[in-house]
């Protein structure tokens, strides 16, 4: 007589694999990590390039003196202003940018097709790309933070408060980045278009949230078109943990809007998470 499975006996199937597809996720994390830094024009392009800008802003514009909210405010250095900015823009690049020219390439070239032949759960694979994220995330916040202080003279926070605000901010945008790139991963045809696909939606975003320019001088339409995207919010929460108070008055609402930039973030943590489970495929549908 063959045995049936109940529904009370697939579910607790289900969770014994559950720490199996929680191990093998976590093994990949190394794995995922060796790749990415292996990869000069990633390392480049994702984990240098917030650096990289952050130099060129600092060396082109402090000679016009500091940035301030507004006349009789102290005002901060160029460098300071444009730190958070940086550092939201690392986040984006980490995530949505390396993640989706990543798997579509590996889609390109075979890879996962392989991996789905194995018993690799999605869920694993899904759990060694966040943490890759995560790790070279963190990595290269602290390698910015770091030059900001000792090459640019840059006065970090000293309260706690300050840094849990950066914390969690980074870790929502984090997340939320790591799933939307899954996602994304699912539109270039092929992998030499995903470059050409990722990379403008990237670009656009930082000139639209605040990374490049004031945020406050532009046209207010652009002001509400980034207010849809995750960008916008993760640079108002890195100006609220390393800008002065009286820079609220420069934002859209003219307050840091917290509460706003933590509910937008899980937001799009939410559509992330549901986009990358529904479009995501071992090999593509139309190949």
């Amino acid at each position: 007589m063959s045995a049936v499975t109940t529904p009370s006996t697939a579910g607790r199937s289900g969770a014994a694999r559950l720490p199996g597809v929680i191990a093998s996720g976590l093994s990949r994390i190394g794995y995922e990590v060796r790749g990415y830094f292996r990869s000069p024009d990633t390392v480049f392009f994702t984990f240098l390039f917030p650096l990289i800008m952050l130099g060129i802003f600092t060396a082109a514009f402090s000679s016009a003196g500091d940035i301030s909210p507004g006349p009789g405010t102290a005002g901060v250095s160029v460098g300071a202003y444009y730190l958070p900015g940086m550092l939201a823009a690392g986040v984006l690049l980490s995530g949505v940018q390396n993640l989706a020219v990543d798997i579509a390439g590996e889609k390109g070239d075979g890879t996962l097709k392989r991996l789905g032949g194995t018993p690799l759960s999605p869920v694993s694979y899904f759990i060694g790309k966040l943490g890759q994220v995560f790790t070279t995330g963190v990595l290269q916040a602290g390698l910015l933070l770091l030059v900001a202080a000792t090459v640019f003279g840059v006065e970090l926070p000293t309260s706690g408060e300050a840094w849990l605000t950066f914390a969690w901010v980074f870790v929502l945008g984090t997340v939320a980045s790591a799933l939307l790139g899954i996602a994304l991963s699912a539109v270039p045809r092929s992998a030499r278009s995903a470059t050409a696909v990722v990379v403008p939606i990237v670009l656009v975003l930082q000139f639209i949230s605040g990374v490049y320019l004031q945020f406050s001088a532009l046209p207010e339409w652009m002001q509400n078109l980034a207010s849809l995207f995750p960008l916008k919010w993760m640079a108002q929460g890195m100006r609220a943990a390393f800008l002065p108070e009286d820079f609220a008055v420069m934002e859209q609402h003219g307050s840091w809007d917290l509460g706003w930039v933590a509910l937008w973030l899980l937001v799009w943590l939410v559509i992330g998470l549901v986009a990358s489970r529904l479009t995501f495929r071992w090999i593509r549908r139309d190949a």
